[in-house]
């Protein structure tokens, strides 16, 4: 028998097992295409088949089951009875229905056990000459979407799809005659129409011009990659790659052998320093770095291609996350400004456009073209000439540029949200400065345990990314974690952030936290008032742009922040029992806050009403009026 869960919504819930059954899992996708019935069948199948259910074993009746996923039970006996149509299911009388013993008979390869059960050959650990490498690939749960806070990066909530353009586009990819002249052609040259839009449409988005001859097209980010390590490296060549950066870059770099440098990265992106001056090639995501998000300057990236110049060196930018900066304009891309062709672009069509369609592409000088079509066309054949063909008609029908817009302008809102409330809650960490894209990098004090942190976190519901993965080394993690807006829609994003914040205080061990009794530099609610009128605070934001608040004598206060004080805010201020209070119009979610304020020379501390510390800045009191 198996156990079976139902989860109706977004959230996550526990399995409830039914008497006598072991430990199978059932479940119900409320946003599955195939109707209940189907879904049913389809994943006793699933277990029939895996093993899961061994012959012979009895499955729940049709009340329990129905009852257990909360459908009605004629779904379920439908379900049933097709399955013993075809031989699956047998049903005995007054016992219910069984898996039938002889499912697996005249199966090859079948002697008494089910698939899945027998033991591992140890022979074929000796005939493998190749293998994959080792990596610490971290993994979200299959059910990502059934928790309430999926701070997962590069997954998409099904809001965003544009599900009624792209079956527009696929209908008319699937027509008779384009199928006939176009996506039905042998050979390996990619589909024509879609080379031009992405000619003239998406690489001009990033200032690339390219020929036809320059762009090839490849089944996603990793396939590109595999590719170009197949062609450019073996163990005579060095290759720089970013550290923190892309684990599966290097897994790639390892298996050919290749001699790999890894190039420190800081606020801007990877440090091009006398390091580089050994490598052949430079692996760089200078876009929004992967994994810390941040954007390699306009220096920087000129400095690099002129390293790349004097050195004969190799680039290859890889660009899928698609820079979009919500503080300042895009910077070009490295191919845009390479005036020597030593510059090998990577990106591809959004993930969030058609989960599974993995359309990439390379640009490149025209020889490197030519013999990475002839070796893709050895390794994997051609890309699907359909999915080609439908999302050429997505782009030139228009609504790869509408989509676009509107992605742009819902990550936008989603990655302000993100940013106000890690800077409203501040739970004891501190953000690298980006100034777009889709995700933070956050680092953790030293007492946390950013692994064991997302572990607790899951089990709240709150899905969050520890940095291991991303070290080429053991134990060099910075104790930092990754929280993306992709897959989370904005009104969840305060609450996970409250709710993470209260989990770190729990695990945090206390010291230096809260108010210390009878400390001598808390402020009553005079000294408070006497302090604050008048006053400037200077401050930074948790994501380290600088922050002034002025305090007028009258109760007003205004506030300015960022580097060239972008940001403005009024509101007003004062004190309640021993308590400074304050109400922004908008910043803080123009919510009323209390604190005790404790000062030492011109540094204050701020706590809660629990007497937790928040905050901190530096206050200038109001100048002494001059004597007479």
């Amino acid at each position: 028998m198996a156990v079976v869960t139902f989860c109706p919504g977004a959230f996550p819930c526990r399995p409830r097992k039914l008497s006598g059954v072991n430990k199978a899992l059932l479940y119900l996708d409320p946003e599955s295409s195939l109707n209940l019935q189907s879904q049913i069948r389809q994943k006793l199948v699933e277990g029939i088949l895996r093993g899961t259910f061994p012959a012979g074993t009895r499955l729940p009746s049709s009340r329990k089951l129905a009852e257990q996923l909360g459908v009605a039970r004629n779904t379920v006996v439908l379900a049933y009875e097709q399955l013993q149509e075809e031989g699956f299911l047998e049903s005995r009388e007054r016992s219910g229905f069984f898996v039938n013993d002889e499912i697996f008979e005249g199966r090859v390869g079948y002697q008494g056990a089910a698939p899945g059960q027998r033991a591992e050959d140890e022979r074929w650990q000796q005939r493998i000459r190749a293998r994959a490498g080792e990596g610490r690939d971290f993994q979200w749960p299959a059910d990502w979407q059934r928790h309430p806070y999926p701070f997962i990066d590069g997954h998409f909530d099904a809001s965003l799809y544009p599900t009624a353009q792209w079956r527009e586009a696929n209908r008319l990819a699937l027509g008779s005659r384009v199928v006939s002249e176009d996506v039905a052609a042998e050979g390996n040259a990619d589909d024509a129409a879609l080379i031009e839009e992405i000619r003239t449409k998406m690489l001009p988005r990033r200032g690339i011009t390219a020929g036809p001859d320059e762009i090839l097209i490849t089944l996603g980010e990793q396939n590109a990659l595999y590719l170009l390590a197949l062609l450019l490296v073996d163990e005579s060549v060095s290759v720089a790659v970013e550290d923190p950066g892309n684990p599966k870059m290097r897994r790639i770099l390892a298996q050919k052998a290749a001699n790999i440098i890894h190039q420190p990265v800081d606020e801007h992106g990877m440090v091009i320093n006398s390091r580089l001056d050994d490598a052949d090639i430079v692996y760089v995501t200078p876009s929004h770095q992967v994994p810390t998000a941040v954007t390699m300057n306009t220096q920087r990236r000129q400095a690099l291609l002129k390293k790349a110049a004097q050195l004969d060196q190799l680039i290859i930018e890889d660009d899928f996350e698609h820079e979009s900066n919500y503080l300042g304009q895009p910077h070009p891309a490295l191919r845009s400004l390479d005036n020597d062709n030593r510059v090998i672009y990577i990106s591809g069509l959004p993930k969030v456009l058609a989960p599974g369609l993995r359309i990439g592409f390379i640009v490149a000088a025209p020889e490197l073209i030519r013999e990475a079509r002839r070796l893709r066309q050895l390794v994997i054949g051609r890309p699907s000439l359909v999915n080609q063909r439908t999302a050429a008609l997505f782009l030139s029908l228009g609504h790869y540029d509408a989509f676009m817009s509107r992605l742009h302008h819902e990550m936008h809102q989603r990655w302000l949200a993100l940013r106000d409330a890690l800077n409203h809650y501040r739970p004891n960490f501190t953000t690298l400065p980006t100034q777009g894209g889709t995700v933070f990098w956050v680092l953790c004090p030293e007492h946390y345990n950013v692994e064991t942190l997302a572990l607790e976190a899951a089990k709240r519901g709150i899905l969050i990314e520890p940095d291991t993965h991303y070290y080429a080394a053991e134990g060099k993690s910075k104790n930092c974690f990754r929280m993306g807006v992709t897959s989370i829609p904005g009104e969840r994003i305060r609450e996970g952030v409250e709710k993470l914040r209260e989990l770190m205080w729990e695990l945090a061990s206390g010291e230096g936290e809260f108010l210390p009794e009878d400390d001598p530099d808390l402020l009553d609610g005079e000294s408070v008032q006497a302090l604050m009128s008048g006053s400037t605070w200077i401050y930074k934001t948790v994501y380290g742009d600088p922050c002034t608040f002025e305090l007028d004598a009258d109760g007003t206060m205004r506030g300015r922040a960022g580097h060239a004080n972008e940001e403005r805010d009024v509101g007003r201020w004062w004190v309640e029992d021993d308590l400074w209070c304050r109400q922004w119009e908008h910043w803080a979610y123009g919510e009323v806050g209390r604190f005790y304020i404790a000062i030492k020379g011109q540094h204050l501390r701020i706590y809660n009403t629990q007497k937790r510390i928040v905050d901190s800045a530096i206050i200038h009191p109001a100048a002494e009026p001059q004597a007479d």
